[in-house]
C-alpha cells in the first residue's frame, strides 16, 4: 500500500547517453503529491531528457526511473499525468472546444469543459479555431489542454513563454490552485522569479546531475553574497576601493553594494557616514544563488565532456 508521502515520481541514479555524448550522470530527483518542484539548469544541464524519461518518451541505460511506482511507459500511469511542452502540434482547423473534448475524453474522470476553461482563462476562446489563436493564446489553450483530465503529476514546460504579464499572472494563480487541490507539478522555467513565486523546493542541475534539490531558501542560503541599499554622501569611487565591497553602483540616487561581508561593510558605512539613511541589507536572490551554482559546476566539469539535452 503506497504511504502519501512516497515520491510519485522519481529518478534514482539514472544514466542516459546519446553515443558519446552525456546527457544524465546518475542523476536523482523525487517529487510528492502537492507540491511544485522548479527543475532550473542551463541549456544542456540534462532537464529535457530527464523530463523525457519520466513521461516515458525515451528510456534510461542505467539507473530507476517511475512514474506513481510504475514503468513511466504504462497506460495506467500515464493516464494520472497531464503535460504541457515548448512545442505542441495540434489540429489547427479544430475549434478549442473541440480540442478540450477530444484531449478530456482520453482520461477516466476529465474535468468539465466550463470548469477547465474557466480555471485556464480560455471561455472566450472555445469557438475559435486553433489556427486563428495568437501565440499567447495557443499557450493558454495549451495549459487548458494539460489539466483537462484532472491530473495527479503535471508537466509545465516553460508554460509561460509568449504570455503577457495579465495572462502570466492568471496562470500563476491556476497553478496555485491545482496545488492546492493535491496535483503535484514539475514545473521548468527560464523565469527565475516564476520559480521563486511558485516552488515548494527547487532542483538546480548542471552537467547531467542533480547539484542542489532543496527550498528556495536553502538555495539562497548556499550564497554568501549580500545586497546593501542605501542613501550616503560618501563618493562612489571610494565606497568600490574597500577591500570586503565586490561591487559598488549609484542608482536613482541610492548606493547599491554587493559583498560577502555585510556586517563589516554596514558598520564601515555608519562610521564613514553620520547621515546615512535608507540602510537596506538583502540575502542574494534565486538567480544570483542559481548563477553562483551553475558557474561553480561548470569550473569543476571535466572540459571534454558535454551534455545532449
Amino acid at each position: 500500500m503506497p504511504h502519501p508521502d512516497d515520491p510519485i515520481a522519481r529518478l534514482d541514479g539514472v544514466v542516459k547517453r546519446y553515443g558519446r555524448l552525456t546527457a544524465l550522470d546518475g542523476a536523482e530527483l523525487q517529487l510528492r503529491r502537492g507540491e511544485l518542484l522548479a527543475l532550473l539548469g542551463p541549456n544542456g544541464a540534462g532537464k529535457t531528457t530527464a523530463i523525457g524519461l519520466l513521461l516515458g518518451l525515451i528510456r534510461a541505460d542505467a539507473g530507476t526511473v517511475e512514474l506513481f511506482g510504475q514503468d513511466p511507459q504504462r497506460i495506467q500511469a500515464r493516464r494520472r499525468i497531464g503535460v504541457m511542452l515548448q512545442n505542441a502540434a495540434l489540429p489547427p482547423t479544430l475549434r478549442v472546444g473541440e480540442l478540450l473534448r477530444l484531449t478530456a475524453s482520453y482520461y477516466p474522470a476529465p474535468r468539465a469543459l466550463a470548469e477547465t476553461a474557466a480555471l485556464a482563462g480560455i471561455g472566450e476562446l472555445l469557438q475559435r479555431p486553433y489556427a486563428k489563436l495568437s501565440g499567447g493564446q495557443q499557450r493558454r489553450v495549451q495549459f487548458a489542454l494539460a489539466l483537462c483530465g484532472r491530473p495527479e503529476l503535471l508537466f509545465l514546460d516553460e508554460p509561460t513563454v509568449g504570455l503577457d504579464i495579465e495572462a502570466r499572472q492568471r496562470l500563476w494563480l491556476a497553478i496555485r490552485q491545482l496545488i492546492a487541490e493535491g496535483c503535484a507539478v514539475l514545473l521548468t522555467t527560464h523565469y527565475l522569479e516564476e520559480a521563486e513565486a511558485l516552488a515548494d523546493r527547487v532542483c538546480v542541475m548542471a552537467h547531467g546531475r542533480v547539484i542542489h534539490a532543496g527550498s528556495v531558501d536553502a538555495l539562497r542560503a548556499r550564497v554568501a553574497i549580500r545586497r546593501i541599499r542605501c542613501r550616503s554622501a560618501l563618493a562612489l569611487e571610494a565606497v568600490r576601493g574597500w577591500p570586503e565591497v565586490s561591487e559598488a553602483r549609484l542608482e536613482n540616487q541610492q548606493l547599491h553594494i554587493s559583498t560577502a561581508a555585510a556586517e563589516a561593510v554596514v558598520r564601515r558605512l555608519l562610521d564613514a557616514d553620520s547621515g546615512l539613511s535608507e540602510l537596506e541589507v538583502q540575502r542574494a536572490g534565486l538567480a544570483e544563488a542559481f548563477t553562483e551554482l551553475t558557474r561553480d559546476a561548470d569550473a569543476a566539469s571535466p572540459t571534454d565532456q558535454r551534455e545532449a539535452a
